[in-house]
């Protein structure tokens, strides 16, 4: 596909959706919320985000080597604009990741949700550059530290990919669909972006069902990753990231979306082609920054706040070395359904 025109297309819904008069469907939401961000919002890679009561949650990557110490470093905020390191998920690797995954240094990718009755933290094990990976749950009845009951407890693999198989099984994300039915959707390079049945009681795979869905993928080196899934009027939309990451000021990630009228695809960008095929309408791109400062802008998730919605992504900071660094946009729709990340 030409990155240049669909780069030049995100510039112009962006353009059309703040225009007075445009006809945007944009729900109420307060703009410049990256300007305003202050407080740990960095190292952050791979940001998840969710809100109980009046306090949003934050969950990141995190290897054995990151300060404070912990795996999966939860950040917490009253606002969305100042941020507080609070805690982490886990003190170490769970043994079992250990053994199924030797040579892991860390827990990549959460992905935070809530469904019965439990807050659900999917959490990514491998090691950089092979697919035998694993994704792996933990659980909680309150996100909040000082409640009766807090305490995460790991529920073990969902989903392991062997050496040798054509996926690779990090960057989950969990949704139901409107039928009540549970996913998964993950992947990271060889074939693409995946997705598995759960069950919704457990969080776990749905036994009986082993099939794999194939949602997205790119021309080799496949360099697509990042799935989130979302429902609005009457399309599913996958959103993921192209290209690379990891790669400081350098990166050349770029958050992509697609949707379908069927959870299970096929996925379309703005012109009708599929993610199959490697298309994908751009959100997010280091170009559409004035600044220039923010590089690699990726692994997005979504947030719906009473209303406001809001898209979740780390960029690298070019006037700080390259670092991973927390961002949220504020997002509107365009009048066909098409979102635009707003400065």
């Amino acid at each position: 596909m030409s990155i240049g025109v669909s780069l030049a297309r995100a510039v112009c819904l962006a353009l059309v959706l703040g225009s007075v008069g445009a006809g945007a469907q944009v729900p109420a939401s307060v703009p410049g919320v990256a300007d305003r961000m202050t407080g740990d919002v960095s190292p952050v890679h791979d940001p998840a985000i969710i809100k109980q009561g009046d306090t949003y949650y934050v969950f990141s990557t995190t290897s054995q080597t990151n300060q404070p110490p912990g795996l999966i470093h939860i950040r917490t905020s009253k606002d969305l604009s100042t941020w507080k390191t609070t805690g982490a998920v886990f003190t170490a690797i769970p043994d079992w990741a250990k053994r199924e995954i030797s040579g892991t240094k860390g827990l990549w990718a959460p992905d935070i949700s809530y469904a019965n009755g439990q807050y659900r933290l999917y959490y990514s094990i491998s090691t950089f550059g092979s697919n035998h990976s694993a994704i792996g749950l933990a659980t909680t009845p309150t996100l909040d530290p000082t409640a009766p009951g807090y305490g995460w407890t790991d529920q073990g693999a969902v989903i392991v990919s062997p050496r040798g198989g054509d996926y690779n099984a990090i960057d989950p994300n969990a949704f139901t669909d409107t039928d009540g039915k549970a996913w998964l959707t993950f992947g990271s390079f060889w074939t693409g972006i995946k997705m598995i049945r759960l069950d919704p009681a457990t969080g776990k795979a749905l036994a009986g069902d082993k099939t794999v869905h194939s949602l997205a993928r790119r021309p080799n080196p496949g360099a697509i990753e990042a799935p989130f899934l979302t429902k609005r009027g009457d399309f599913y939309y996958l959103f993921a990231s192209n290209d690379f990451c990891c790669r400081g000021a350098n990166s050349s990630y770029y958050t992509v979306v697609g949707r379908a009228k069927a959870v299970t695809g096929p996925y379309l960008d703005y012109d009708g082609k599929p993610m199959m095929d490697g298309y994908g309408q751009i959100v997010l791109h280091g170009q559409l920054d004035k600044t220039k400062r923010w590089r690699g802008p990726g692994h997005p998730a979504l947030l719906n706040d009473g209303g406001r919605e809001y898209i979740v992504y780390h960029a690298y900071d070019a006037r700080n070395k390259g670092v991973p660094t927390l961002r949220i946009q504020s997002m509107g729709w365009t009048a066909d359904g098409w979102p635009v990340a707003r400065p």
